[in-house]
């Protein structure tokens, strides 16, 4: 709160819309489970972009680079749950290509190797 004749900025009410305004209510997203690792990058088409909220077109420009959904979600500080729906929107679109992130194996191999790094530590 602020005191008496102090000033006070718009940033400090916090966002004017809603996270389920943004997303027109929606809280699954459009079939794509994307994971917060998931990197996303802009495609090079001439596609138009038809959808009219704000939050597109800069996940467009940020995406000019890889990132990942939780860097866009960060940026534009929406929450990540909001940032999965647009961003899947925009796959769905055709504007935006992803790669998942690697799953790694947790088999026997996986696990003989942690265990020697952690008698390397131990040795330390």
């Amino acid at each position: 709160m602020t005191r008496f004749g102090q000033s006070w900025f718009d940033d400090d009410a916090g966002p004017l819309v809603r996270p389920y305004a943004v997303t027109r209510g929606r809280t699954l997203g459009s079939g794509r489970e994307l994971d917060m690792l998931t990197l996303v990058v802009t495609k090079s088409s001439s596609v138009p972009l038809r959808r009219p909220e704000p939050e597109y077109p800069e996940i467009l420009r940020l995406c000019h680079v890889p990132q990942s959904v939780a860097e866009v979600s960060a940026v534009l500080r929406l929450p990540l749950a909001v940032t999965k729906i647009l961003v899947g929107d925009l796959i769905n679109d055709g504007h935006l290509n992803f790669r998942a992130p690697a799953q790694y194996d947790t088999g026997p191999l996986n696990l003989s190797t942690l265990r020697a790094v952690l008698d390397g530590i131990r040795r330390l």
